[in-house]
C-alpha cells in the first residue's frame, strides 16, 4: 500500500519515519530539525557515534521521544539541475525501503508502516514536482520489483499543502 497524508511526521503513529538528513547526521532546518527536536537527546548522541552518512545512503536508529519506534536518516541530493541528482534521490528511497524491510525481518513483523517526508525539497532546493515523481516511481518500482516488499505500507508525509497535492495526482496516475 502507498498513500499520502498531510501532517507533521514527528507527530505520527507509524512503526520507522524516514528523516531528510544531512551527510553530518546533525539537527538541521526543516524537517531534520523537527525530529530531532521531537526526538530527544539520545538521537543526537547516536547520531553523533554514527558520524556520517553519503549522499544516498540510510542509516537506522531507534526513534527515541517520537511515537515511531526507528527513525531512517537518509541524506538527498543537493540539486544541481544534474542526472546524478535524480539517481541519488532515487537511492535514498530505494535504501530506506532496503534497511525497512531489514527491520521488518529482523523484528520478525507480519508488515511495516514507513512515513516519507518530501526529501531535498526544502534548502537541498530539489523541484518539488520532480522530486514527488522520483519519490512514487522509486517507491512503486521497487514494490513490483519485490512482491515481499508489499509489507511495507508507505506512506508520504506531506507538510505543505502544495505537496500533498503533488503526491496525491502523482499517486492517481500511477
Amino acid at each position: 500500500m502507498i498513500q499520502t497524508i498531510k501532517g507533521d511526521i514527528t507527530r505520527l503513529d507509524f512503526d520507522i519515519i524516514v528523516n531528510a538528513a544531512n551527510q553530518h547526521l546533525l539537527p538541521g532546518g526543516g524537517v531534520c530539525g523537527a525530529i530531532f527536536a521531537r526526538a530527544g537527546q539520545g538521537l543526537a548522541e547516536e547520531c553523533q557515534k554514527i558520524g556520517y552518512c553519503p549522499t544516498g545512503q540510510a542509516v537506522l536508529t531507534k526513534g527515541y521521544g517520537l511515537p515511531a519506534k526507528a527513525v531512517i536518516h537518509t541524506v538527498g541530493p543537493v540539486y544541481h539541475g544534474t542526472d546524478q541528482d535524480a539517481i541519488d534521490l532515487q537511492a535514498c528511497y530505494w535504501n530506506t525501503l532496503s534497511l525497512a524491510y531489514d527491520y521488518l525481518i529482523d523484528q520478525d513483523l507480519d508488515s511495516l508502516s514507513l512515513a516519507f517526508p518530501c526529501i531535498s525539497t526544502g534548502i537541498f532546493g530539489y523541484p518539488h514536482e520532480e522530486a514527488c515523481s522520483i519519490a512514487v516511481s522509486t517507491v512503486q518500482k521497487l514494490m513490483r520489483q519485490y512482491p515481499d516488499a508489499k509489507r511495507i505500507h508507505v506512506t508520504f508525509v506531506c507538510y505543505l499543502e502544495e505537496d500533498y497535492l503533488l503526491y496525491k495526482k502523482e499517486l492517481k496516475l500511477r
